[in-house]
């Protein structure tokens, strides 16, 4: 890895490791934390009243993801789950409860402060089926072919690798197996520049892949059926967007990490 890409990386995690610690501080205040979300593009509103009502305070105050991946990857009961970039544990508590307890629901977090806060959330709702990984998304510490679905939340945009990150998804997934991913992407006409000049790297904003590139990094890993579907403007020419792929049922089987 660069200098500048370990740099960056770092300054993801002061982001995220600063943004729990001010969740974790907020729920010793008698109203509960504060979401320490942005603007309505990106954060807890984008999710169901009623999930929300479900969740500790605490998860849903540390969400600081573009959409809501557990709504548009068709969890079902008994599926194995694997949120990538978990946070504080919203997405990976929300998918539990869809999977059941015959099911079971990964989170993978590079930030010790957020895995605090996320097994302090779990905690709190006595929830059995979940398990919180320290890691990161570009070596995903996970045996291959065992996760039916792969989700992520305004995640991968935040890589320094993200062709690494395809192919880690690609390999944990089972043969059939699917992503559902909420993230930034860029319009093509966009470039690098025009990208960084809309918003920082932490901010989601200067990472974003644009949507051809998007396309073209899931099929060189090997991903079929690649959808990339707009669903909000959160910048001039940069969009929240669902992005679904398969890895195909005859997908060679790999073993080991």
């Amino acid at each position: 890895m660069s200098e500048q890409s370990t740099d960056l990386r770092e300054t993801v995690r002061r982001r995220y490791a600063a943004a729990a610690v001010k969740v974790t501080e907020g729920g010793t205040a008698c109203c509960g934390p504060e979401p320490v979300e942005v603007d309505d593009s990106f954060g807890s509103t984008l999710y169901a009243a009623d999930e929300r009502d479900a969740l500790p305070a605490e998860a849903v105050a540390a969400s600081l993801g573009c959409g809501n991946p557990t709504a548009v990857a068709e969890l079902r009961e008994g599926e194995c789950v694997l949120d990538l970039g978990s946070g504080g544990g919203i997405d990976v508590l929300l998918s539990a409860r869809r999977v059941g307890p015959t099911g079971k629901a990964y989170g993978l977090d590079m930030t010790e402060e957020m895995l605090e806060l996320a097994l302090a959330n779990t905690a709190k709702v006595g929830a059995t089926n979940v398990e919180f990984l320290k890691g990161t998304i570009e070596a995903i510490p996970l045996p291959a072919n065992t996760i039916d679905v792969v989700i992520s939340n305004c995640v991968i945009n935040l890589s320094t690798d993200k062709p690494a990150v395809f192919a880690e998804t690609f390999r944990v997934l089972k043969p059939g197996g699917r992503i559902g991913v909420s993230d930034v992407v860029a319009d093509d006409t966009l470039t690098a520049e025009q990208r960084a000049a809309r918003g920082d790297y932490v901010g989601c904003i200067a990472g974003a892949l644009s949507f051809a590139e998007y396309r073209a990094g899931l099929a060189a890993a090997g991903f079929t059926d690649v959808e990339i579907t707009p669903a909000h403007v959160v910048a001039d020419g940069m969009h929240s967007a669902i992005v679904r792929a398969v890895k195909p049922a005859n997908a060679t089987q790999t073993s080991g990490l």
